[in-house]
């Protein structure tokens, strides 16, 4: 009796233990997953880093983390910076547009084809009556301008955490070695033979997953600056970051591109329009559809409807940083259900 009481003392102590830990932990838990799935992403990379340095680690460590700061943190920060400065400046601009009275359509309206004239009839309804467009600012104005805030708002949070992810990073490229060492003994005494198995299919899925991820941002985002240097817009090269950190946002691209094909009906140039129109719809969102299951379906066989739920799970559940994590979460999660059912179908023939 007293040994089972001793026993169950020692449970409720480890248990106690374990839930303390992870409330201390938990509210850097997204960053430090997200660091250690960058980790594992680059790993070949510090290796090769850590022999051009000569084997220095903290220097190597150091200098993966600031080009990771470089490449990521600092473009996000900018287009937040950016994103909440426009969002407030169109805001005041609409406003005061439509507390001057009615707007008359512009010319070109009605050359865009097949909508044209509808558009056209619809905006001189509106412009006819000034309770018309107020109830129209009302619906679309106001909404419209929280979801760009709220866009800012999840761009902010991630800078943050994408800052602490950096900063644990370090950490795990300097003292990598070890803590694969460790994971690996760890692993063996759980799991058993099946170990090593396990922790390859676990990289091979991260690996896979986060260069599915990233390189569609990087195309769409090369994709999306040329068109936007083709048609003449503006800060064309930040309009095309915007759009590749958007790109790991579901039907984040288009609110780009679609954005400024607006912007290009309202200085006149239909033809540039449609252009911008096309050019998204087909090469810049056409990208995702066909580039991100080729390169995330070399290491796992992930379906599509689990990278969508991951993405927006990830988001709601860990921030701008769930975007990563969620999909590599159920791409790790989906890739080990796969092999156990591999291995225990073939241990049961």
């Amino acid at each position: 009796m007293e040994k089972r009481f001793e026993y169950f003392a020692q449970l409720a102590a480890v248990f106690i233990m374990v839930v303390g830990c992870f409330l201390v932990l938990r509210p850097f838990l997204g960053a430090s997953m997200l660091a250690a799935v960058v980790c594992i992403s680059t790993w070949p990379l510090y290796l090769w880093m850590l022999r051009v340095m000569k084997g220095r680690k903290n220097v190597a460590a150091l200098a993966m983390t600031l080009s990771l700061a470089i490449l990521v943190i600092l473009p996000l920060a900018l287009v937040t910076y950016n994103l909440a400065d426009n969002v407030a400046e169109f805001y005041d601009v609409i406003k005061q547009a439509l507390a001057i009275g009615p707007i008359e359509p512009p010319a070109w309206l009605q050359r865009i084809p097949l909508v044209g004239g509808s558009l056209d009839q619809y905006w001189h309804l509106i412009a006819t009556s000034q309770e018309e467009m107020d109830a129209l600012a009302k619906q679309l104005l106001e909404p419209t301008r929280n979801f760009l805030l709220s866009i800012g708002i999840l761009l902010g949070q991630g800078v943050v955490e994408m800052s602490l992810a950096a900063f644990v990073s370090f950490f795990l490229y300097r003292d990598g070695v070890a803590l694969v060492r460790f994971l690996n003994v760890a692993m063996d005494r759980v799991i058993g033979s099946h170990a090593v198995g396990v922790l390859v299919t676990t990289k091979n899925t991260i690996q896979s997953v986060m260069y599915g991820l990233l390189g569609t941002a990087l195309a769409q985002g090369v994709v999306a600056t040329i068109g936007f240097f083709i048609a003449g817009v503006p800060a064309a090269l930040m309009l095309g970051v915007a759009t590749a950190l958007l790109s790991l946002i579901p039907v984040g691209p288009p609110l780009i591109w679609g954005a400024t094909a607006l912007w290009i009906f309202y200085q006149g140039s239909v033809g540039w329009g449609i252009f911008m129109l096309l050019w998204g719809f087909f090469l810049v969102s056409g990208v995702d559809n066909i580039l991100k299951p080729i390169l995330i379906s070399r290491g796992s066989n992930l379906p599509f409807v689990l990278v969508l739920f991951g993405v927006m799970g990830g988001v709601l559940a860990f921030g701008f940083v769930g975007v990563f994590i969620g999909p590599t979460l159920l791409a790790v999660g989906f890739s080990l259900l796969l092999e156990w059912t591999d291995l225990h179908g073939k241990s049961s023939v």
